[in-house]
């Protein structure tokens, strides 16, 4: 196994996705050791079935790609998905509530998917960063950690744009060292991906994950 394949969350979000290609992205995962598969929650029990007897997770997306969905939506998605064996939940921030200054619900939306968890599955939360300024990613990053998330996620990478070195660099220093951070968005190469690790990324979200370790190996 490469340094970074433990870091990546091999991933397959687009609409089009199949189950064929599901099952190659799982299969893809056990053979690199990506530290899990990324999917829709409709996939969540084909990955669990598929994985069960390994240790790569199933990570799933939770009011995505807009963030825009209610709590009790949300909250429901991630009981499900935790049902399903999902042990990862990575959910869309409110990027409207934040760009109201509505913090108080933002706190709640996040606090409630990780309540809806469990304990069972860790919970990384999108911020969705293209859309934010640095004010906002901030105030973003607090809000999370209080609300008890495990992670902060730059990026669903379908908005405007993906991770940024600039980014995972101050969201690491304002999460500080214990909580995870996770960048995704536009990562398709090795080098790209080290700087984002070397900024203080713990997590790496990539569709590109097998050319990244290729790339390492090098």
């Amino acid at each position: 196994m490469t340094k970074l394949a433990g870091l990546i969350d091999h991933t397959a979000l687009k609409p089009e996705t199949c189950k064929e290609q599901i099952k190659k992205l799982c299969k893809e995962a056990i053979e690199y050791k990506f530290a899990s598969v990324c999917v829709n929650p409709c996939y969540v029990t084909l990955c669990s079935e598929i994985l069960k007897e390994t240790d790569i997770k199933v990570c799933t997306v939770i009011g995505f790609p807009l963030g825009a969905t209610s709590t009790v939506s949300k909250v429901a998605e991630t009981v499900e998905a935790v049902e399903n064996g999902a042990g990862e939940i990575d959910m869309v921030i409110n990027i409207g509530a934040v760009k109201s200054g509505d913090f108080h619900y933002v706190e709640k939306d996040i606090e409630a998917v990780v309540e809806a968890a469990d304990g069972k599955a860790i919970v990384k939360v999108i911020l969705e960063t293209c859309l934010l300024n640095d004010e906002e990613k901030v105030t973003c990053c607090k809000l999370c950690k209080a609300a008890g998330a495990d992670f902060v996620k730059t990026s669903t990478g379908f908005s405007t744009g993906g991770a940024t070195v600039h980014d995972v660099r101050l969201m690491r220093e304002t999460v500080g060292p214990d909580m995870g951070v996770k960048a995704a968005g536009g990562i398709r190469d090795y080098m790209t991906a080290k700087a984002m690790v070397d900024a203080g990324a713990t997590r790496i979200g990539a569709s590109a994950s097998i050319a990244i370790v290729n790339e390492e190996q090098v």
